[in-house]
């Protein structure tokens, strides 16, 4: 069995899934309005660097991007399709998570998150 033919029936049924289908479905539609695609790109610019900060260990975010994130978050949630739009993204998240977790364990890899994550 080539490993590379299983990581690719994988990614199909990935691509089948409900839960991907749903994403593409509330992406597609979110993004459509011209007004949500610039606040979600400016969120997930936001959300990716205090990621990063926090991973690094660098301390915190300076104060008015993490206020900026923050009315960014109220005001994208308050939008009934965004909120679908972003939980169905962070289901998806989960459920990648879980596989990449059942993939290095296989693998005999142990992958730790940095402390205070």
């Amino acid at each position: 069995m080539n490993i590379y033919d299983t990581a690719n029936r994988l990614a199909d049924e990935i691509r089948k899934a409900d839960e991907s289908v749903q994403l593409r479905e509330l992406r597609e539609k979110v993004y459509s309005d011209d007004t949500n695609r610039v606040l979600l790109e400016e969120y997930k610019r936001l959300q990716l660097k205090l990621q990063m900060t926090m991973a690094s260990g660098a301390g915190s975010m300076p104060t008015e991007d993490t206020q900026r994130f923050q009315q960014l978050s109220t005001l994208l949630f308050m939008n009934s399709d965004v909120q679908k739009y972003l939980m169905a993204e962070m289901k998806m998240q989960t459920v990648l998570a879980d596989v990449f977790k059942l993939i290095t364990d296989a693998a005999g890899i142990k992958v730790e998150l940095p402390s205070g994550m």
